[in-house]
């Protein structure tokens, strides 16, 4: 197995999804659904390292896939334009993606699935809630709201498939990649939430390149150790992942 291999089978996760959430309609006024290569990486890392593997296991992994879809539609609302067309049809398809995973799973019949994917929808939106909230947070706790939205529903998915060793390097790899994509929007003068929620944390005397760039050195001296020392993952995947995360080792 190389990265070509990993990279098709990431590609037909996609082209799956993006069948069972095509409407013609939608795809008119709005952009494709958003497919994260690295969720849909994670949600395969245990096939791809060799554990038993079934229709039952790809079919969830496809529910998750379609939940985080659904979710970042949400997030696209423009609050200042959202009495638009192309608005209300973003609320629609979040709204379409969210019937479409219900309905997938549904036809497993899995209703412990159901109730564990449920309870990482429900903590995943709790932690969006807190960037309309007055409370003022800390960069620590912002970073620990990343952790949440990039991470739960996977956790969900190992948990009750029982592959909770890969949290460790699913969680903080994926938490890596979001502050590295962070760090390139700040330097391309992109203003995100999440850069905006950081600069309100801030000391005076900081900026968010140093804050954010030392959370990135730590996560990174991590991830390499992890990766050096453990015996769980094939060499071609510990390949993939740093070639991923675009590592340079110090």
């Amino acid at each position: 197995m190389d990265a070509t291999y990993i990279k098709n089978r990431v590609e037909q996760l996609k082209i799956t999804i993006a069948d069972e959430l095509h409407h013609s309609t939608l795809l008119k006024y709005i952009d494709d659904p958003i497919l994260n290569d690295q969720h849909l990486f994670y949600l395969l890392l245990p096939y791809l390292n060799g554990e038993n593997w079934d229709d039952d296991l790809y079919t969830s992994a496809i529910t998750v896939a379609m939940v985080h879809a659904s979710l970042s539609e949400h997030e696209k609302i423009d609050e200042t334009h959202a009495t638009s067309k192309e608005q209300q049809l973003t609320v629609l398809s979040g709204d379409y993606y969210s019937g479409r995973y219900y309905q997938l799973l549904a036809k497993t019949g899995n209703i412990f699935l159901i109730r564990e994917i449920s309870k990482g929808i429900v903590n995943r939106c709790e932690n969006q809630i807190k960037v309309y909230e007055k409370n003022k947070l800390s960069v620590r706790e912002w970073i620990d709201y990343i952790l949440t939205i990039e991470t739960e529903l996977i956790t969900k998915f190992y948990s009750f498939y029982e592959f909770e060793k890969y949290n460790t390097i699913m969680s903080k790899s994926l938490v890596l990649r979001r502050l590295l994509d962070e760090l390139k929007n700040y330097r391309n003068n992109r203003m995100t939430t999440f850069i905006k929620m950081i600069h309100m944390s801030m000391d005076a005397t900081d900026t968010f390149e140093k804050v954010i760039g030392q959370e990135v050195d730590k996560l990174s001296d991590q991830v390499n150790e992890y990766l050096q020392s453990s015996p769980l993952l094939q060499d071609d995947i510990k390949l993939y992942i740093k070639n991923q995360l675009a590592f340079v080792p110090k």
